[in-house]
């Protein structure tokens, strides 16, 4: 069985974690990754002040990982994992909390946060066997109802994550030059790909949810088809692959990474955002059709141009 180790893409517009989930029983979600699998019974460090303690993250530990029939592994390292907690509160992100994934919770706070050095840590004064490397946080709960029916009732046990991550291999694959077209000595026509990365499946996914807080208002029909065979893993083909580069060169200037509703946003995200530009140029490259499609841009920016000029 493969074990696959997974690491942060900061070129991606979605990467790190976004929250910390109170869990009872390990389960894992297909591509938005909730580690409950790494669950470790959190403590109670102190009961007036309402706080709870518990490992967020373990290197080097194998995680069982389903996606449809395909069974692997997936881990962590040490530097990922410190990566990882310093994103976490780059980003602010040290209030968001969830119940099992899917309620989130207000009142709940980081209040402590800390990488496990050695045997003398924190952590093994309430009996929490954790690994050098460990992400370890205190977290505040000052919401009621969850401390009494969910912590104190023993309802929920451990800390999960929730985020992005991507798959270094298909990280690596994305990025490096092969020629695939020739297979002893005959050339292969290759009419369809899906081996881009999970980070643009992400940004097909954040494209469609931030479209539909909008009453899916933004984008063509061909950009919302997109986003749904790229969000699903679909194959997609040279012609297509062309369109997506050709479409993000030039749409990238009306990309707001900080903006949640700007239609110009949402369609760029919808087409896979950076990481689909990044992977469309690798693939060209590969295929040996990237100068032809810039060509046909330079083209197209020139009469553009010009009929400016004409018009004025």
């Amino acid at each position: 069985m493969n074990i696959l180790e997974l690491v942060i893409d900061e070129e991606a517009e979605l990467y790190g974690i976004d929250a910390i989930s109170l869990v009872e029983q390990p389960a894992i979600e297909s591509d938005f990754i909730a580690m409950n699998a790494q669950l470790l019974q959190f403590k109670t460090q102190d009961q007036e002040k309402r706080i709870v303690m518990g490992a967020a993250l373990i290197p080097d530990k194998p995680i069982y990982r389903k996606n449809g029939e395909e069974e692997y592994y997936v881990y962590f390292s040490k530097k990922t994992v410190r990566r990882a907690m310093e994103l976490y509160f780059k980003n602010g992100n040290q209030a968001n909390a969830t119940l099992e994934h899917e309620h989130t919770l207000n009142g709940l706070h980081v209040v402590e946060s800390w990488i496990v050095e050695g045997e003398q840590d924190k952590s093994r004064m309430y009996g929490l066997e954790v690994p050098v490397g460990t992400w370890m946080v205190s977290m505040k709960v000052e919401n009621d109802a969850i401390w009494e029916k969910f912590v104190k009732e023993g309802s929920v046990k451990g800390f999960s994550i929730e985020g992005y991550f991507a798959n270094k291999y298909e990280l690596a694959k994305a990025t490096v030059k092969k020629d695939k077209r020739y297979k002893k000595g005959k050339r292969v026509d290759m009419e369809s790909y899906s081996d881009y990365p999970d980070a643009v499946k992400n940004n097909a996914k954040r494209g469609i949810e931030l479209n539909e807080n909008q009453d899916n208002k933004c984008a063509t029909q061909t950009g919302k088809v997109r986003a749904q065979q790229l969000a699903n893993g679909e194959p997609i083909s040279e012609e297509t692959i062309k369109r997506m580069y050709s479409y993000l060169s030039r749409a990238g200037e009306y990309y707001d990474p900080n903006s949640t509703t700007e239609c110009g946003t949402i369609s760029y995200l919808l087409w896979g955002g950076k990481a689909g530009l990044r992977w469309a140029k690798s693939k060209l490259t590969e295929l040996e059709l990237l100068w032809a499609v810039e060509m046909e841009l330079a083209l197209e920016y020139l009469e553009e141009r010009l009929s400016k000029e004409q018009g004025e």
